[in-house]
């Protein structure tokens, strides 16, 4: 069964100073999104390198989840630090969702190019740094869609499914109202 780790990254919210909206946002959007039976492990965490390492080491080699997903951390402040803790932990950095993280982004704000989000994997499990802002979220993982929901740019978790398939994982079934998954055809 599919197992996803979710981690919000938050000093205010990790010491109770807000509500944590990150990690809502995230379950219900994967709610929406994935058709059949998956498990979450979810985090809370203060914005401390060794403890976001610590996490994610924990979620990947003694929980053994396929995927996780982290919110907050990302940007230029000294506090910022996900993505340093993330590639810190990596076998393999994915630029690829780096890159296409910010397209979508910059479609909605023109500071998405302070965002220092990454994807990469450690053994068999994908790891990618969203955005903080609950609807930044969901855009980053549908996409840019028009008024008729027509996706005009692709979110990064449409190539999610397929990335977990390679790396031997569970297969994994969009609802396709939410999120399209991306395969290639088959050679016949």
């Amino acid at each position: 069964m599919l197992k996803i780790g979710l981690i919000s990254v938050s000093d205010r919210a990790s010491s109770g100073v807000y509500e944590d909206k990150g990690i809502p946002e995230l379950k219900n959007w994967l709610q929406q999104a994935i058709k059949g039976d998956f498990v979450i492990e979810s985090r809370l965490i203060a914005d401390e390198q060794p403890l976001v390492e610590n996490m994610l080491i924990e979620l990947v080699d003694q929980l053994n989840c396929h995927l996780i997903l982290t919110t907050g951390g990302t940007g230029p402040a000294k506090r910022d630090v996900t993505p340093d803790a993330t590639l810190a932990i990596a076998d393999k950095v994915m630029p690829g969702f780096g890159e296409q993280m910010r397209q979508v982004s910059l479609h909605f704000v023109p500071t998405a190019i302070l965002s220092r989000q990454v994807g990469v994997i450690r053994k068999q499990c994908l790891i990618l740094n969203l955005p903080g802002q609950p609807r930044s979220i969901k855009q980053t993982l549908e996409g840019v869609k028009d008024s008729d929901g027509n996706v005009l740019v692709t979110g990064v978790f449409a190539s999610v499914p397929y990335c977990i398939e390679l790396l031997e994982g569970p297969y994994i079934e969009t609802n396709e109202d939410v999120v399209k998954a991306f395969r290639p055809k088959k050679n016949r």
